[in-house]
């Protein structure tokens, strides 16, 4: 028996959800979000809250679609961000329109191509914040940032999540 899906989701005001065939869409303040919704699970809207129903054997499923549901009305209501640190001596990012521009130690700048309905900011130039109303794009966009320079174990220099916690390798003896 599934736990999460017992939880019902609340639905702040201006958030909507509807059933439409076999997707889930959330519309809300910040934009709309739309999922696929498994067969066996169903979602029923009443007032100012959603909660799932399931086949008894799919509980698992239910779970999975429950916390997707939560986090895109968390999405169209409040949004999601994710802050990367940068650590290195000429280590440096700049957002440039649909471009980040990241300077990391190789020969050459590396350019990432922001995707839509993701905004990068670069408040200085050793932190990034990334913003979205979809918070598995955020953690990818995030993600493959992070894989360009990922942090090296001995000095700690790289691109690491904010509050990351590097584990530091002793350097070679004589």
């Amino acid at each position: 028996m599934s736990r999460v899906a017992n939880q019902p989701v609340s639905l702040p005001k201006g958030v909507e959800v509807r059933v439409m065939e076999q997707s889930l869409v959330v519309k809300g303040p910040k934009g709309q979000l739309s999922t696929p919704l498994h067969p066996t699970v169903g979602v029923q809207v009443e007032a100012d809250v959603a909660s799932l129903t399931w086949d008894s054997d799919q509980s698992a499923y239910a779970g999975t679609m429950r916390a997707l549901l939560n986090n895109m009305v968390r999405g169209v209501s409040q949004g999601f961000e994710q802050k990367l640190e940068i650590i290195g001596v000429g280590y440096r990012a700049q957002a440039k329109g649909k471009t980040l521009s990241l300077s990391l130690g190789f020969s050459h700048p590396v350019e990432y191509p922001v995707p839509d309905g993701i905004t990068i900011d670069t408040p200085t130039q050793t932190e990034i914040v990334i913003r979205g109303i979809d918070k598995q794009m955020i953690g990818q966009v995030a993600a493959d940032i992070r894989a360009y320079r990922p942090p090296e174990p001995y000095k700690g220099k790289g691109v690491r999540y904010a509050g990351e916690n590097v584990r530091r390798k002793e350097a070679k003896k004589k």
